[in-house]
């Protein structure tokens, strides 16, 4: 566009050139433009072509009162060009001043402007005509909406969001800055921000400030502040500094995120992974002993072996080899008695035999049963019982088994010629049981998990006394069975230890025992007995027994040939082992049920498997019993007695 055509006037412009208006008009930095009184346009400077992206014709109706291509009201809604601002004030003959448009141009872009259109008269009043300045306010408007949308941002955010001065005082404060600290903007802003910093925390600030003053940007800094309600929380700060129009350093902006939550579930991570690698130290080191502890009675069983082949039978020299075999079998069966009743606790497949006992008969039996330990210790055991008998609703086997545990654990734990005193006594509505040892005592920060699996005092001791050390845990999860609790007490090393049993004592009145005297036990009759086992020299031996004590037996070692001798041999009673080839002892036992001759034998499970489950699979078969290797002669003896 020529520098002469970048203003243009009419000849008939009703603006006298004496006062060279438009001369006026053409310096102006606004876009300028005049109408004569019929709206027609006879002047528009350079700036008024720009906004309005085109030149319009001079004194042409074609665009009576605006050079513009559409108008727009500052809603959106369109604006008629006779129905713009200088019209109106042509029409009404007053100004209309500060106005806010869009103006549309012909390549579809849009500008704001504020028009000012005011009313021109002559000597008599007259209106001859009116101009009209446009001020482009595009980039201010696009400026407000951008601080605008900022503002919300920074108001919506789920962070808080904090400026600064330089000297560490609160400028601004959103929102979400008073939904974490508690504190309104009107209570914050113009305080020092050290108010919201623990006392031991108020070095950060000046360590914080010096890093701005040097232009640095401080990234997700992770610390402590206090809430108003004097609550700490853990957050992490990125700080940037503020620059003015100069690029000088003035303040800082402060964004601040709630990790509390996070830094919770990191220290329970944290806490959770300690106490897996400590369970899975403590685990290995329980197999390493599991090991060692299998193998102890290995190695006098294999020595027996040697000595029956070579004692010539020698009577006194069986008798010994009889009795370390009877003493490192019952190791062994004690071994894995353990470890599979602390596995049917934990999977909760425990069922108590709950009955009305009375305490002292249970601390009868487990001080015979551990009898022989203390006496080969030379341990001086005390007893001291209640003057009235004190009755529970207990398993009387499994609470002789946890008073049994821990004299145990008091003979093993106690040198030689050392005291255990065993105390029953009745405290309210409990009935207390005190086992107390002049032992090696228990370190105080042990106390607490002496009950734990896989935890041991001192491994080498433990090792050096044989056991798993699962006995405490035993204890501990056998009493809650029955809704009692255990504690461990002890004064250090060196200082013996206690343990307290609390029982809930039956309250009722004692019923007279109905019990009558054991005649003995019953005789045992012949009986035609089935062994079944893949492993021959389970088989063999077991069948040897059996005929020593006055039984005929016979035996197979497959499912298909255990099903074959039964039909021939037709037994009385069949010993059945469930993992067998060919067929398992299941398929075996449905079978024999099948068969009219096996409606009335006598079938019994003998495996190596003793879980409740089990018992139950069995029992579905048409087993008559369910009996756990290695098989008990008592137990069997008993089974088979006449009715």
């Amino acid at each position: 566009m020529q520098r002469d055509s970048q203003s243009r006037q009419s000849e008939s412009s009703p603006i006298p050139r004496g006062l060279e208006f438009s001369g006026l008009l053409s310096k102006l930095p606004v876009a300028a433009y005049l109408c004569d009184a019929e709206g027609l346009i006879t002047y528009f400077n350079a700036r008024a072509a720009e906004i309005w992206g085109r030149e319009p014709k001079l004194n042409d109706p074609a665009d009576r009162y605006c050079g513009s291509f559409k108008l727009f009201s500052a809603d959106g809604a369109p604006i008629r060009h006779d129905e713009c601002w200088m019209a109106l004030a042509l029409r009404q003959g007053q100004p209309f001043d500060g106005r806010e448009i869009l103006i549309e141009r012909p390549d579809g872009t849009r500008l704001t402007a504020l028009a000012h259109a005011n009313p021109l008269f002559d000597e008599d009043g007259k209106i001859i005509g009116a101009v009209n300045v446009l001020v482009d306010i595009s980039e201010r408007k696009r400026s407000d909406a951008a601080t605008s949308q900022l503002a919300a941002i920074v108001d919506s955010s789920d962070d808080a969001i904090i400026s600064k001065n330089l000297n560490g005082v609160i400028q601004s404060w959103n929102a979400s800055a008073q939904r974490l600290f508690g504190y309104s903007a009107e209570q914050a802003v113009g305080r020092h921000v050290s108010f919201l910093f623990p006392p031991e925390r108020m070095e950060e600030e000046d360590h914080i400030l010096a890093r701005l003053r040097a232009g640095e940007r401080v990234y997700h800094f992770d610390t402590v502040r206090v809430r108003s309600d004097g609550q700490p929380i853990h957050v992490s700060l990125t700080i940037s500094p503020i620059k003015d129009e100069t690029g000088r350093i003035v303040g800082a902006s402060k964004i601040v995120r709630d990790i509390t939550e996070s830094k919770r579930a990191e220290l329970r991570t944290y806490s959770l992974l300690t106490q897996l690698q400590e369970s899975d130290r403590r685990k290995d080191e329980f197999l390493a002993m599991l090991a060692h502890e299998l193998r102890n009675p290995l190695a006098p069983l294999r020595n027996i072996l040697e000595i029956m082949r070579h004692g010539d039978d020698d009577g006194t020299l069986m008798e010994r080899v009889r009795s370390t075999l009877e003493r490192q079998l019952a190791q062994m069966v004690r071994l894995v008695d353990d470890l599979l009743d602390v596995s049917r606790i934990s999977r909760g497949s425990l069922d108590l035999r709950k009955e009305r006992v009375e305490l002292a008969s249970v601390i009868q039996q487990s001080v015979e049963t551990c009898r022989p330990l203390a006496e080969r210790a030379k341990h001086a055991l005390t007893i001291t019982l209640p003057p009235m008998p004190i009755h529970l609703q207990a398993d009387p086997a499994r609470l002789a088994q946890v008073f049994c545990n821990l004299l145990n654990n008091a003979y093993k734990y106690t040198d030689p010629g050392g005291v255990i005193q065993l105390t029953v006594e009745r405290q309210g509505s409990d009935g207390v049981v005190t086992v107390r040892d002049t032992g090696v005592g228990i370190p105080p920060d042990k106390l607490d998990s002496v009950f734990e699996m896989f935890t041991q005092i001192d491994r080498s001791l433990e090792r050096s006394q044989g056991g798993l050390g699962v006995g405490l845990t035993l204890v501990k999860r056998l009493v809650e069975l029955h809704d009692g609790s255990v504690e461990a007490r002890s004064d250090g090393p060196g200082r013996g230890s206690e343990f307290v049993v609390r029982l809930p004592i039956l309250i009722e009145n004692p019923r007279a025992s109905s019990l009558e005297p054991s005649g003995g036990a019953a005789p045992t009759s012949m009986q035609r007995i089935l062994i079944v086992d893949d492993n021959r020299d389970a088989a063999t031996s077991l069948s040897m027994l059996l005929k020593l004590v006055g039984h005929e037996t016979e035996t197979a070692h497959d499912g298909r040939e255990a099903f074959d001798a039964a039909e021939s041999y037709r037994p009385n009673v069949m010993l059945l082992d469930i993992g067998l080839p060919k067929m398992n002892g299941y398929d075996v036992c449905r079978r024999i049920r099948e068969q009219p001759w096996g409606k009335t034998m006598v079938l019994v499970a003998l495996t190596g498997w003793g879980q409740d489950d089990d018992r139950r699979q069995s029992k579905d078969a048409g087993f008559d019993h369910h009996m756990v290797k290695p098989l008990d002669l008592a137990e069997l003896t008993k089974l088979l007695a006449p009715a």
